[in-house]
């Protein structure tokens, strides 16, 4: 057998590790992607009925960031929420497409309520659950496999014009009847001559994560805002007079529209801008102590877009240094949480409306039904179980992100940001699931439209509990180097 020098073989060595230094360049790498999963099998179903209208695209759009071993993913989807089945599978064919792990990736939903529907009742639902389960797995795989060196920075700034609590103290007398017949302190969207007061805060602050190839180029930006959708969208009239609904990604795919102008004049190519849902549970475009001059359809939704486009851009101008070496970090956690155990006086109450027709129910309040439904089977020997909900905490060097898959009210938004251990962070609701309304405990004292069973069905102190596990989390992911 001949041998080989060992000059030689040092040399061969230190050959292959430069090629293979050579073929993943030190610090940050980062790709983006965007997918079309606008529907195109009708009658799609909306909210607001069946409809084989779309008024402008649907997507998944994500980026991916790789430094050393930390990896991250986030893809946001133009849909009302996320189901944790769907989400755990796209997750796991981009993990068997990509190397990358499941739990180093978020998925989130817009919150827009004019996406189609998924099911399984008719062909056009069925195939737009199928396009769109297939469209976050691709946008996710894309993104991981477009990685190319890039830079990146963190910053914010305010767009306060547009944003509400919708939570109202109202005048004595004035407020309507809970759906088990009582009376809330506090009401959603109440007639404007009975308001008193906001019940809560808001949260102005329109955050950007900017990522950039090492040339400067544009690559992804990961923008974060506490606002419901803004609606208003335009309704065809068909021939035989019938009124119908049109899908729409609504002011969140106009933002991904309009952004690229805002950092590159002509839109720069392959730039992937997208706009998650802050903490705005209770947040909303509803100006409460003004008349709004008439809006053309979509016309709102325009304004908005273009009023955190303008922010975004703000933004940006303010960071002054982008990192080439971040630390990039993912934590995740299931935590379980406990289904809420109905008072004594509730049950009381369900058990009395038992005794009305739907009809009379109804006319006490629309939800009347599904209350009483749920009061006594959480409050009986059905009742659920607890559930393991998904949350997760991001490090892109300065910039911290958590999760929460619930539409989260906004004084947990704040919460988090004034105790992070971190000089930027956001949270993105509706992320990796999707499990209802998450009021703090003192909003729940007060009552109303989020913190009825049928909207917020965990145990009051559910909101604590996911932010004491988050700050843990942050705390682990500043320890990390």
């Amino acid at each position: 057998m001949k041998r080989i020098p060992a000059l030689f073989l040092t040399s061969l060595l230190t050959v292959s590790t430069a090629a293979l230094a050579e073929d993943k360049p030190a610090g940050l790498q980062a790709g983006a992607s965007a997918v079309d999963i606008t529907p195109d099998v009708f009658p799609m179903q909306l909210r607001s009925g069946p409809s084989k209208y779309v008024h402008d695209p649907l997507h998944v759009r994500a980026v991916a960031l790789q430094n050393g071993e930390g990896r991250v993913a986030i893809a946001l989807i133009d849909a009302i929420g996320t189901g944790r089945e769907e989400t755990d599978e796209a997750k796991r064919i981009a993990a068997e497409k990509t190397g990358w792990k499941p739990e180093e990736m978020l998925i989130s939903g817009t919150h827009t309520h004019s996406a189609p529907k998924g099911g399984d009742t008719s062909p056009g639902r069925i195939a737009y659950e199928k396009k769109r389960n297939e469209g976050m797995a691709q946008a996710l795989i894309e993104a991981i496999q477009s990685l190319e060196p890039a830079e990146v920075g963190y910053a914010s700034d305010q767009e306060s014009t547009e944003v509400y609590n919708r939570r109202w103290f109202l005048k004595e007398g004035t407020m309507d009847k809970n759906p088990l017949g009582g009376y809330d302190q506090v009401r959603t969207n109440a007639p404007r001559q009975n308001l008193v007061k906001p019940a809560g805060p808001v949260d102005p602050e329109v955050c950007v994560v900017d990522i950039r190839t090492r040339k400067n180029r544009p690559l992804g930006l990961v923008a974060n805002w506490a606002l419901h959708y803004v609606g208003g969208i335009p309704k065809v009239v068909e021939e035989d007079g019938k009124v119908v609904g049109m899908a729409s990604a609504d002011y969140f795919g106009e933002f991904a529209r309009v952004m690229p102008y805002r950092l590159g004049g002509n839109p720069p190519e392959n730039f992937v801008a997208f706009m998650t849902n802050g903490a705005a549970g209770d947040i909303n475009n509803i100006d409460f102590n003004s008349t709004r001059p008439p809006r053309a359809p979509y016309e709102q939704i325009r304004i908005v877009a273009a009023k955190a486009a303008d922010a975004a851009w703000r933004a940006v101008k303010k960071i002054e240094t982008y990192e080439e070496n971040p630390v990039i970090a993912i934590r995740q956690r299931e935590v379980p949480l406990e289904y809420r155990e109905p008072s004594e006086d509730m049950v009381k109450q369900a058990t009395a409306l038992l005794e009305l027709t739907r009809k009379e129910r109804n006319e006490i309040n629309s939800r009347s039904d599904n209350n009483v439904t749920l009061t006594l089977e959480y409050s009986g020997a059905d009742r659920p179980e607890p559930l393991p909900v998904l949350i997760q905490a991001i490090r892109i060097g300065d910039q911290a992100i958590v999760s929460m898959p619930f539409e989260v009210l906004v004084e947990i938004g704040l919460e988090i940001k004034e105790k992070s251990p971190f000089p930027h962070t956001f949270l993105i609701e509706q992320a990796n699931g999707s499990h209802g309304y998450l009021p703090p405990p003192n909003q729940h004292q007060l009552g109303g439209y989020e913190t009825w069973l049928s909207s917020a069905r965990f145990q009051e102190e559910a909101s604590d509990i996911l932010t004491k596990n988050l700050l843990e989390m942050l705390g682990e992911l500043k320890m990390v180097n």
